[in-house]
């Protein structure tokens, strides 16, 4: 007997559910949490005027602690686990998924000069960001379908 429902069981399947849409959802919920601490990690890591590996361990660090947040809370909340029950179900999962979101995205970052722009204000930080988004979920995306198509990643 599994501890949770797996992402192909039919309670959590909507009608004519495709598994690629599946994926793009759960790939866009881990997004939502690596964003927010990917970008206050770059926003505090350009107010205190930090190094390029210093920025990408702090905005590392709170995509993490966002991304898992977020994905513990659902799981928390509509499976009444408790953190620890909920923690076990979704590390391997989100970890993966948040691991190439962060590379991909801190990468596309660096390159297009948004970690070393030197000011918020800077529309060079700006578009780094807009552009490290899109490419975080594609990244991501095929990563996700395969842990989903493996049940190695919790839906919530």
């Amino acid at each position: 007997m599994k501890d949770r429902p797996t992402c192909h069981d039919e309670a959590h399947l909507e009608h004519g559910s495709n598994p690629f849409v599946t994926s793009a959802k759960a790939t866009l919920h881990c997004l939502t949490g690596c964003v927010i601490g990917e970008v206050a990690g770059l926003i505090i890591a350009m107010a205190l005027g930090l190094g390029v590996w210093p920025t990408i361990i702090l905005a590392t660090s709170l995509a993490y602690l966002s991304g898992f947040t977020l994905g513990l809370l659902p799981v928390m909340r509509d499976q009444g686990k408790t953190f620890m029950q909920a923690l076990k179900l979704i590390w391997l999962g989100e970890a993966i998924s948040i691991g190439v979101m962060e590379i991909a995205m801190n990468a596309t970052d660096y390159y297009m000069g948004g970690m070393t722009a030197g000011s918020l204000l800077a529309p060079q930080f700006w578009i780094a960001i807009m552009v490290a988004i899109p490419a975080g979920f594609i990244a991501a995306w095929p990563v996700n379908w395969w842990l989903l198509s493996r049940d190695l990643k919790a839906c919530h």
